[in-house]
């Protein structure tokens, strides 16, 4: 696609970038067939196509609108359109420069203001969890639309205690350990099973998704530095990998690197921590090999949802069906829209909840269609949203491979 920007963003970051990334552009519309929000809404500027059009038009000069800019919102940041693009096109890096600059011409209205901020500086915060306990103590009084958001309190295993001479790090993420502690119990159950220690760095917090997507990108950066700095002793000291068991997070802090390339003081550390890391997922083969004899598979058909910061942000398909299908879990994707979205992304619920259950409803009855036992995924947010919508139970895979364990010792 051809460009000329316009003079502001001439030889700037931002500029060269979007550049290079429209003109890969072919404008052919092969991402609009996989295009969530263009599915539900039949709008060309509800989908990737349009959007990239949008954001030219804002590069070469023109002055965004407020519809520009709920365009753009409406995207999910769920990638579909990267994985099917034929040119390469990497939409996701185009779409964080485009919102930035519309939101830097564009004032939102009082009321977004206060729920966007209130979200990225909410979720990361300390006060998150007892916030979160409060919440599932009164649950049963609480409207519908919050009470999809406070699951109810779960019973979460011990941490093992035993040291190993093999470590890998975890991040604990800033949602997950107050929403369901047992995802990150089970993971270091799982590698305990399997002779690899699992080390939590206490200073590492939030992995900067939340502020960096909210367009506080420098907040996001802050706390992906604070990251780094938290992480890179134990780097220094060999760890084997650094590990994300919530898919949203693994996709984040393998940009890294990217996204920090030009910090002259983190740029490097930043490319080894993404170096570093991998999505849990990535482990399965070797945790097959030490686990073999140890598991006892559950019986009865287990529905896998992978999330779009699986399959599309860090292009990691089939390996979760794969490898728990080889120590004997009866684990299977939607025969139809297994690469769509559950509508969770991250805050889009909270912000979008109309497209958002409207797309939990259309995966959770092609998720049904298996009649799963239960319901599996791998992160936080979409597991969370998706039992808002059904009675079957939603875990992360690794849970039940978790439990398998148990029973089997």
């Amino acid at each position: 696609m051809q460009t000329k920007l316009a003079p502001q963003y001439q030889g700037t970051s931002d500029g060269v970038t979007a550049e290079a990334i429209l003109r890969k552009c072919v404008h052919c519309g092969f991402c609009t067939a996989t295009c969530p929000t263009y599915q539900l809404l039949g709008d060309e500027l509800d989908g990737p196509r349009g959007r990239i059009y949008l954001m030219k038009q804002v590069l070469e000069g023109e002055t965004p609108t407020r519809k520009t800019q709920l365009h753009l919102d409406r995207c999910l940041t769920c990638r579909n359109c990267e994985t099917t693009c034929p040119s390469g096109v990497d939409y996701g890096h185009l779409l964080d420069i485009g919102r930035k600059l519309v939101d830097a011409q564009v004032p939102r209205p009082l009321g977004e203001r206060a729920l966007r901020w209130a979200l990225k500086e909410g979720l990361p915060s300390p006060l998150f969890a007892p916030a979160m306990k409060l919440g599932q103590r009164v649950r049963p009084l609480l409207p519908a639309a919050l009470k999809n958001k406070v699951p109810p309190k779960q019973d979460a295993g011990l941490w093992p205690t035993a040291v190993h001479a093999r470590k890998v790090l975890l991040l604990a993420g800033c949602a997950q350990p107050a929403m369901a502690p047992n995802i990150n119990r089970a993971t270091a159950r799982v590698f305990d099973a399997a002779g690899i220690q699992t080390v939590i760095a206490p200073k590492a917090g939030c992995c900067g998704a939340v502020k960096f997507h909210l367009n506080d990108q420098e907040g996001g950066k802050v706390e992906m530095r604070n990251n780094i700095d938290a992480w890179w002793p134990h780097v220094e000291a060999g760890i084997e990998a650094i590990v994300m068991n919530a898919s949203g997070c693994g996709v984040t802090v393998k940009e890294y690197g990217d996204i920090l390339k030009e910090d002259p003081a983190y740029a490097v550390k930043a490319a080894r921590i993404s170096e570093l890391t991998r999505d849990l997922s990535e482990l399965l083969p070797e945790l097959v090999d030490q686990l073999r004899d140890k598991v006892s598979a559950r019986a009865g058909q287990i529905a896998f949802h992978p999330p779009c910061s699986l399959q599309h942000g860090q292009q990691l398909r089939g390996g979760v069906e794969k490898h728990l299908g080889e120590l004997g879990f009866d684990i299977k994707v939607a025969s139809s829209e297994a690469h769509l979205c559950c509508g969770s992304a991250g805050t889009y619920s909270v912000l979008n909840p109309k497209i958002a259950y409207e797309l939990r409803d259309r995966k959770l009855a092609n998720l049904g269609e298996m009649a799963p036992e239960v319901i599996v995924s791998a992160n936080i947010g979409c597991i969370t949203h998706l039992q808002s919508g059904t009675s079957t139970p939603v875990r992360h895979w690794i849970e039940l491979l978790d439990d398998a364990l148990l029973k089997a010792l």
